[in-house]
């Protein structure tokens, strides 16, 4: 008879104003999952761990992974717009690209290099660094050698305003478990989440963590782990769940089974060129707190 190795659960926090974790995401519409996914929470500690993005994840990406939703939280749209405005000319951009310097010359014409006004109603000449060309890019786009010259130019000098879709889970807060038997591997995974090497983000940049993220060790499974959690604290929040004291929870199984769902989110790779996953299995169900389940206290 084979015996189970003993397994530990490292439980993570993930609570703030805004979290975003995107899975079919694209420049002009950005969605959000109704939960954290492997892949954030994975990158999430490989960035706490210091890791670069072509280096291998290891024993990171054999973890088994869960995740409760004690505050599933508000979907938050973001109507937001890029890329549109006036741009103000540096030295450097008249030297990278004669076009802008023949656009300055063009709308500066009325005005000498002295100051002195051309006419009566010319302006005084502004320091430079003011200057601004309406509609052009202020970062290079799409860079080839000019035929003239052969500098290297920009091949899109116009300015267009687009408008992004950007979703968010807006006082969301979330209990996730990584399982796994190393229990030394799961207390760097600590460490590091509250020693961070790298900024960490719950999905999004723009989508800081709030108080601590590793909140203990816990033997046995992520079930187990779950059901002896209590309900993460709010500040004056109270989920309609917590009557009931019961939450739904996403855990994965380490093989298909009956009842259990492929998910394409299993890291393999966080590449520069774009991240690349492969599938796992999930499956959905309650999980009911124990009546003593051991009480929070920790800084929010």
């Amino acid at each position: 008879m084979t015996i189970a190795p003993e397994t530990h659960v490292l439980l993570i926090r993930l609570a703030g104003p805004l979290q975003s974790w995107g899975v079919s995401s694209r420049f002009a519409h950005r969605d959000t999952h109704a939960r954290p996914t492997k892949s954030g929470v994975i990158g999430l500690c490989a960035a706490a761990l210091g890791l670069d993005r072509e280096q291998p994840l290891g024993e990171l990406a054999t973890v088994l992974f869960g995740v409760r939703a004690d505050r599933p939280g508000t979907p938050l749209r973001d109507y937001h717009t890029v890329g549109g405005g006036t741009y103000p000319l540096r030295p450097r951009d008249l030297v990278t690209d004669h076009r802008r310097a023949a656009a300055l010359e063009t709308e500066t014409d009325g005005v000498t290099r002295t100051g002195t006004p051309a006419g009566p109603a010319a302006p005084e000449p502004s320091p430079f660094g003011r200057h601004a060309l309406e509609a052009w890019y202020g970062a290079p786009k799409k860079i080839a050698a000019d035929p003239v010259s052969g500098a290297l130019v920009s091949g899109e000098v116009r300015r267009h305003a687009m408008i992004t879709e950007r979703w968010y889970l807006a006082d969301a807060a979330f209990l996730v478990g990584l399982q796994h038997p190393d229990r030394a591997l799961l207390e760097r995974v600590a460490h590091a989440l509250e020693y961070p090497k790298r900024l960490l983000w719950l999905g999004r940049k723009s989508c800081p963590p709030s108080g601590e993220l590793a909140l203990g060790i816990e033997p046995g499974t992520l079930t187990e782990a779950f059901e002896r959690t209590a309900l993460l604290p709010a500040d004056g929040i109270e989920p309609a769940s917590a009557r009931d004291n019961r939450l739904w929870a996403w855990i994965e199984s380490p093989h298909p089974l009956p009842g259990v769902g492929p998910v394409h989110d299993q890291p393999v790779r966080f590449d520069a060129n774009g991240p690349v996953h492969s599938l796992r299995w999930e499956t959905r169900h309650r999980v009911t707190i124990a009546p003593h389940a051991r009480e929070w206290d920790i800084i929010r």
